[in-house]
């Protein structure tokens, strides 16, 4: 699907999130892109393709997460570019802080998780309500939450 090469990055994206290792990301990547074709024929054409294609890759990322997660028994940290910020090169503060940051959301649950992954992206709150099948409201409160709760974390963190 030419559609599904141009939206490529979303998928690395989510798979990066979900997964600790090449060979698990690997293997969600080709999982991610085995759904979105079973499940094209279904695509409602009223909604963005992207907006679809998030639902179906963050779904199918949080069932293989929980797979492997039993399987292996292991927390997976975060490791993407959800905070891809350009830094200054002498001010390893900043590398430190994102790192611990990262951490943070990479000890949420898979639900919180792809919401920050989504707020990160600069979705709006009704995206993330369509491709999350929760409420523009709930969105709001969960974010509202997560955003107190990282707030709360970091400040213990600087207290050490």
């Amino acid at each position: 699907m030419a559609i599904v090469e141009s939206h490529k990055k979303l998928i690395y994206k989510v798979s990066h999130t979900y997964c600790r290792d090449a060979e698990d990301l690997k293997d969600l990547v080709q999982e991610i892109i085995v759904q979105l074709w079973k499940a094209y024929p279904k695509y409602d054409s009223r909604f963005k393709f992207s907006t679809w294609m998030y639902r179906i890759a963050l779904n199918t990322a949080i069932s293989f997460y929980r797979r492997e997660s039993r399987r292996q028994d292991t927390i997976r940290p975060l490791q993407s570019d959800l905070l891809n910020v350009e830094a200054d090169p002498y001010d390893t503060s900043q590398d430190e802080n994102i790192a611990v940051l990262r951490q943070f959301i990479g000890q949420l649950d898979q639900m919180n998780k792809a919401l920050m992954l989504l707020y990160l992206e600069d979705k709006s709150y009704q995206e993330i309500a369509d491709i999350l099948g929760i409420t523009v409201t709930n969105v709001g409160s969960k974010l509202n939450r997560i955003r107190q709760q990282l707030k709360n974390q970091f400040k213990t963190y600087q207290q050490k």
